[in-house]
């Protein structure tokens, strides 16, 4: 099978999440760097995911799974692996897009394709080490996302900016 860095993508891997407010809302975002090149991607993700996320990054543990945690010992007991992690096209969402990914798994009936949101695919990854492409069209867009005075470009370099959010158990967490 051909290498999707043979055509085009670009490596990359997981730097951090944040969390930011504006007058509003929360906003949390994670931000995968470019491997070889000087590259960076702010993705929105939902709360739980950034929350999830964080935790497997800063090395916090539970007592019981959460869901990422669920879905790579799935993978691992259906004798699973991830051969990468595509984030790979716009997806129309609510008048505007979003990021979408393609998860490559092998397993023992062969590779499948498996549509993923970014942040699902990439709370397994960071949970079942796989490598993470971006196809460099998301980049050009997420560099013109990050330009002007627009609210979202705004918090989207914030998101580059800021230092990654950490998530503390409680003496009494499961």
């Amino acid at each position: 099978m051909t290498s999707l860095t043979d055509v085009g993508f670009v490596p990359m891997r997981l730097g951090k999440v944040v969390a930011l407010a504006d007058q509003d809302h929360l906003f949390f975002c994670v931000v995968l760097e470019g491997v070889t090149q000087d590259a960076v991607l702010p993705i929105s993700i939902g709360e739980m995911e950034a929350f999830n996320l964080s935790a497997t990054l800063t090395g916090v543990r539970f007592g019981r799974p959460m869901g990422p945690q669920f879905a790579a010992g799935l993978l691992h007991a259906l004798g699973g692996s991830i051969r990468q992690v595509r984030i790979d096209r716009l997806v129309p969402v609510g008048g505007g897009t979003a990021y979408g990914s393609t998860v490559e798994v092998e397993g023992p009936s062969g590779a499948e394709l498996v549509d993923a949101r970014p942040s699902d695919a990439l709370n397994l990854a960071a949970l079942v080490p796989a490598p993470i492409v971006v196809a460099p069209e998301l980049l050009a867009d997420a560099q013109a996302r990050m330009e002007g005075d627009s609210p979202e470009a705004i918090l989207l370099r914030r998101a580059v900016e800021t230092k990654q959010m950490t998530i503390q158990r409680q003496p009494s967490d499961p």
